[in-house]
C-alpha cells in the first residue's frame, strides 16, 4: 500500500478536498472551502497546510478570511441551507477564545439540523508546556479544555489526540455531515502539536470518496396505516417543514395537495415549500403564523407533518391543534421527529419518497367540497387583511409591515430574503409572499441575533446568481456587522436593509406581554438619577455612517409618509448595482401586525409587586388552559 508522509493538518486538508456528496444524479464537493482566522494553535498546523495546498493547487481547498469566528459558522449554515444540506464549509479557529467564539455557531447549526464542519484548535496533547497561553485549568480535571464545550452542541465530536486517529475520526465526521437524519455541527478538535505531527497517509485516504445521501423509502406497514387514516379524515391539515425543501420534495408536495385538496401550513424552515398564491397554501402555522392556517389547524382531525420537528412556535406551545380527536401522521427521515406528539402513525422516510408513495396510494381521495370552501374562504379573508397592512400607510413613521411590503414588491421571485431574530421573523412568517422554494431563509431554530449578514453571505456564496436581501434590526446589526468587510474584500453582493427602531423591539413587545413593561429594551442614554435606561435621550449612533465606513454603498431612506415607496426605489437601485448596498430606514417600534391567533408560552411571575405582571399572569393562566402536554 503506497503512502505519503504528511502532517495531520496537511492530510486533513487534502482529505476534505476529495469528499463528494452524491444525491441521485447530482454530485458536488461536500466541503468546497474553508473559513479561518489564524492564531496560536492553528497557524503552524492547518494554516501551513492550507498555504501549501494553495501553492500546489489554488482550487484544491480555497481559503476565505473572516472577521469573527461565530460568523464563519453562520456563513457555513447559510450556504448549507441554500445547497439543501449537500455541502457546507469548514471553519478553523485558534486555541482558546478563537475556538470559543464558534460555540454559538455550533449550537445554531445543530438546532437547525444543518451541516457545518468545525475544526477548533486545542492545547498541547503532550501537555509538555502546560499551561500554555489561553489554556483553561481545572484542578479537578486537567483534561478539560474549551473544545469540550462543543460536546453538547455537536452532532459529532471527537479529538485527534494521536495522528493515527485522524483516519477513523475524519471518516466518521463525514458520515454525520452527509446524513440527513443526524447532521448538524460536526466538531473535530485538533491539538496544536498534533496538527503539525507527521504520519504515513495511505493514498486511499486521500482519494475521491462519494457520500450518497440516504433517501429511505417508507415501509409498507406504516405507509398503509397512514393512508388508511388520511382516507378517514374529514379535516386533514399538512404542516410542511424544512425537510420538504432539503429533500427537494416541493414538486411532490404540490402534486399531492392538488390531487387531494388538503390545505398546507408552513413552518419557518418550510417557507417556500408551496408558493404563497397556491389555493392550498394558508401561510405560516403556529405562534407566528396566519389566522387562516391556525384556524384550520385548530379544527384538524388529522395533522400530516412532513419534515417538521414541531417546535413550540409551530405547535403554538401545544395549543395549535385543539381537536380532541386529533391524530398525527409524521413523515420524517429522523425517527426522533417522526414519533413526536405520541403518534402511533410515524412514517420514517425521506420526504420526497414518502410524498410520492402517499400520492400514489391516495389516488381518488379528495377532501369534501365544504371543507375546500372553508379553506378558500379563510385564505381569501386573510390575504385581504394582509394586503391592507402591507400597503403604504402614509404615517409619519412607517410600520414594519409596510416596509416588508415594499421590499417584497420590489424583489424578484428568485431573490432570497434572510432574517433570524427580533420581531421580523414573525411578521415575515405571516406576511412575506414566497414565490420560489429557496426564496425564504429565516433562521428560527436558534433565532440568533447577528446571523443575518453572515448568513446572507453564505446564501450568496451558494447562489451567486440570486440577489440576497438581508433584513436586520438595529439590535441585531450591532451584534455582528463586521462581515460587511468580508463582503467588500471578496466582492460578495448582498443588500442589507437596516430597520432601525432604537432598541430590542421584539423583546420589548414580549416584555410588555409578560408585565415587565419593556424594561431594558430601549436604546437610551443611561439616566444616572434613576439608575436605568428608560428615560434618557436616544443613543446618537449613526448606523448608516458605520456601514459606509466598510466601503459599501449606503442609501438612507428619509423618515416620513413616503418612506415605504422610497424604500422600494432603494431596493431597485441596489438590485441594479453589482456592489453590496446597505439601506437604512426607520420604523415605528410600537406598530403591530394582525394577530396570528396563536400563542407562545413564556411563563409569567407567579407573584409580583407590579400590577402589569399580575395582569399578565392572569392572561397566561387563561391561555394555558388550551395547552395539551400530550397529543396523539
Amino acid at each position: 500500500m503506497s503512502t505519503r508522509r504528511m502532517t495531520v493538518g496537511q492530510a486533513l486538508v487534502e482529505f476534505l478536498a476529495h469528499q463528494w456528496t452524491v444525491d441521485g444524479d447530482h454530485r458536488e464537493r461536500t466541503i468546497p472551502g474553508v473559513f479561518g482566522i489564524f492564531g496560536h494553535g492553528n497557524v503552524a498546523g492547518l494554516g501551513e497546510a492550507l498555504l501549501a495546498a494553495h501553492r500546489r493547487d489554488p482550487g484544491l481547498m480555497p481559503y476565505h478570511q473572516a472577521r469573527n469566528e461565530q460568523a464563519m459558522v453562520h456563513q457555513s449554515v447559510g450556504f448549507a441551507r441554500m445547497r439543501r444540506r449537500r455541502a457546507t464549509f469548514a471553519s478553523i479557529a485558534s486555541v482558546g477564545p478563537g475556538s470559543a467564539n464558534m460555540l454559538t455557531g455550533a449550537a445554531l447549526a445543530t438546532s437547525n439540523r444543518l451541516p457545518a464542519l468545525l475544526l477548533p484548535s486545542d492545547t498541547f496533547a503532550t501537555r509538555v508546556a502546560d499551561p500554555v497561553l489561553q489554556q483553561l485549568e481545572h484542578p479537578h480535571d486537567t483534561s478539560l479544555q474549551v473544545t469540550d464545550a462543543f460536546r453538547p452542541l455537536s452532532r459529532y465530536f471527537d479529538r485527534v489526540e494521536r495522528p493515527e486517529q485522524l483516519f477513523s475520526i475524519a471518516l466518521a465526521a463525514m458520515r454525520v455531515l452527509t446524513d440527513p437524519a443526524e447532521t448538524g455541527a460536526v466538531t473535530i478538535a485538533l491539538p496544536e502539536d498534533v496538527q503539525a505531527e507527521a504520519l504515513d497517509v495511505p493514498d486511499a485516504f486521500l482519494a475521491d470518496r462519494d457520500w450518497h445521501v440516504r433517501r429511505p423509502l417508507p415501509e409498507r406497514g406504516p405507509l398503509e396505516r397512514a393512508v388508511a387514516r388520511i382516507r378517514e379524515a374529514r379535516a386533514p391539515f399538512i404542516v410542511a417543514g424544512g425537510g420538504v425543501l432539503y429533500s427537494e420534495a416541493e414538486r411532490d408536495l404540490l402534486r399531492l395537495v392538488e390531487a387531494t385538496g388538503i390545505p398546507v401550513g408552513t413552518t419557518q424552515a418550510g417557507g417556500g415549500a408551496l408558493a404563497w398564491d397556491h389555493p392550498a397554501n394558508l401561510g405560516g402555522v403556529g405562534a407566528t403564523g396566519t389566522p387562516a392556517a391556525n384556524r384550520l389547524a385548530a379544527e384538524a382531525d388529522l395533522v400530516i407533518g412532513i419534515g417538521t420537528r414541531y417546535s413550540d412556535f409551530t405547535t403554538a406551545s401545544r395549543t395549535a391543534f385543539r381537536n380532541p380527536d386529533v391524530a398525527f401522521v409524521n413523515v420524517n427521515v429522523a425517527s426522533f421527529d417522526a414519533y413526536k406528539h405520541g403518534t402511533q402513525l410515524p412514517v420514517i422516510a425521506d420526504a420526497r419518497e414518502a410524498l410520492q408513495a402517499l400520492a400514489a396510494a391516495l389516488d381518488g381521495y379528495r377532501v369534501a367540497p365544504e371543507y375546500a370552501e372553508r379553506v378558500d374562504r379563510e385564505r381569501r379573508e386573510w390575504f385581504a387583511r394582509a394586503d391592507a397592512v402591507l400597503a403604504p400607510s402614509g404615517r409619519p413613521l412607517a410600520t414594519q409591515a409596510e416596509l416588508i411590503g415594499a421590499v417584497n414588491a420590489a424583489s424578484e421571485p428568485t431573490d432570497v430574503v434572510v432574517q433570524a431574530a427580533g420581531s421580523m421573523p414573525g411578521d415575515l412568517h405571516r406576511l412575506w409572499r414566497v414565490r420560489d422554494p429557496l426564496g425564504y431563509h429565516v433562521e428560527y431554530a436558534f433565532s440568533c441575533m447577528g446571523y443575518e449578514i453572515a448568513g446572507g453571505l453564505g446564501v450568496h456564496r451558494a447562489a451567486p446568481d440570486r440577489d440576497v436581501i438581508v433584513l436586520v434590526g438595529d439590535g441585531s446589526y450591532l451584534m455582528l456587522h463586521s462581515e460587511l468587510a468580508t463582503a467588500v474584500a471578496e466582492d460578495l453582493k448582498v443588500i442589507v436593509v437596516i430597520v432601525q427602531n432604537d432598541g430590542y423591539a421584539s423583546i420589548g413587545s414580549l416584555s410588555e406581554s409578560v408585565g415587565a413593561e419593556r424594561f431594558g429594551t430601549r436604546y437610551r442614554r443611561y439616566d444616572a438619577e434613576h439608575g436605568d435606561f428608560e428615560r434618557g435621550e436616544r443613543v446618537p449612533v449613526d448606523l448608516a455612517a458605520n456601514a459606509r465606513s466598510y466601503g459599501v454603498d449606503v442609501i438612507e431612506v428619509a423618515t416620513g409618509p413616503d418612506a415605504a415607496a422610497e424604500l422600494g426605489r432603494a431596493i431597485a437601485t441596489a438590485k441594479a448595482s453589482d456592489r453590496s448596498t446597505v439601506i437604512h430606514v426607520e420604523a415605528d417600534p410600537s406598530s403591530v401586525t394582525p394577530s396570528s391567533e396563536g400563542w407562545w408560552d413564556v411563563p409569567v411571575a407567579e407573584v409580583s409587586d407590579l400590577a402589569s405582571a399580575r395582569d399578565a399572569r392572569r392572561e397566561w393562566e387563561h391561555a394555558r388552559e388550551q395547552q395539551r402536554p400530550l397529543l396523539g
